[in-house]
């Protein structure tokens, strides 16, 4: 049975130009120290498509995929994405929560053998099947950093913090072939990770309003993911002093292969976000 596809949207970090124009790379002065906490919300999309490889349940079969975003949509029944920046000073963090609910609906004939959990045996090549996979995937990232260059050409922050994964399958069979009759399964299980992170952020002002932004992260490590990393680049226009609008690229990998579960996959595509800082 194919894997279910899902639409998995990513962060957009800090669209605000939010950067002091100290000139001093290294030493916070007494006043900046004293500055409130800015913060910003970001409700974004990402229109991304997904290809890589995946398993529909543990130690199952491991399946290619290769989507555009039109047909990772088609199966997305609710997706929620929002990104939350604060910084003081030169002390920075970031957050970011990602839920996302996806339902995929297939049939095939004439498939070759393969195991089915909850059907004893291998179910004969040339079996009809008719499968619904549903899937729920939660993703957090945290990060906290320094900012390190504070001019007024650009500002750059160093990061480092976790990435939270948390995966549940939900596989629904009926497999009918002459030699085992009709079968019906139901098939459920989910399993979770945490990846150590590392990263950078490059804020550049191009004139009062427009400005650019790319940021880049990377870890895995074996600790969770056997690795990932993050690459994401942002043209920001500021059209009130509180909103912001975005636009950009994203591209994210993560390989997990761990105890039978495969999700090793590369999402790419544009972004859209809007900021409110407060």
């Amino acid at each position: 049975m194919n894997r279910y596809s899902l639409l998995i949207v990513l962060p957009l970090f800090g669209f605000q130009a939010v950067s002091a124009t100290s000139s001093a790379p290294i030493l916070i002065p007494a006043e900046e120290a004293r500055q409130p906490w800015v913060f910003q919300m970001t409700p974004f999309i990402w229109a991304a498509g997904i290809k890589g490889r995946m398993s529909p349940f543990q130690r199952g079969e491991t399946v290619e995929i290769n989507q555009s975003f039109s047909e990772v949509l088609r199966n997305l029944n609710l997706g929620s994405f929002t990104n939350l920046w604060a910084r003081n000073g030169r002390i920075v963090f970031s957050g970011n929560i990602m839920y996302a609910d996806g339902t995929d609906r297939k049939t095939y004939n004439n498939l070759p053998a393969f195991q089915v959990p909850g059907i004893t045996g291998v179910i004969p090549q040339g079996t009809h099947i008719n499968g619904r996979a549903d899937t729920t995937q939660f993703m957090t990232t945290m990060m906290g950093g320094y900012r390190i260059m504070d001019t007024e050409n650009y500002t750059l922050d160093i990061l480092g913090g976790l990435r939270y994964w948390y995966m549940r399958n939900n596989v629904r069979v009926t497999a009918t072939h002459p030699s085992i009759g009709e079968h019906r399964v139901s098939y459920g299980e989910k399993f979770w990770w945490i990846d150590p992170l590392i990263g950078a952020r490059l804020f550049a002002p191009v004139t009062e309003n427009i400005s650019f932004m790319s940021e880049i992260d990377a870890g895995g490590l074996g600790i969770g993911s056997d690795y990932t990393w993050s690459l994401l680049s942002t043209v920001n226009y500021s059209f009130a002093n509180s909103l912001t609008a975005s636009a950009g690229y994203k591209a994210f990998k993560v390989n997990y292969n761990r105890q039978g579960h495969v999700h090793d996959v590369l999402q790419y595509g544009p972004v859209l976000g809007l900021t409110w800082s407060f």
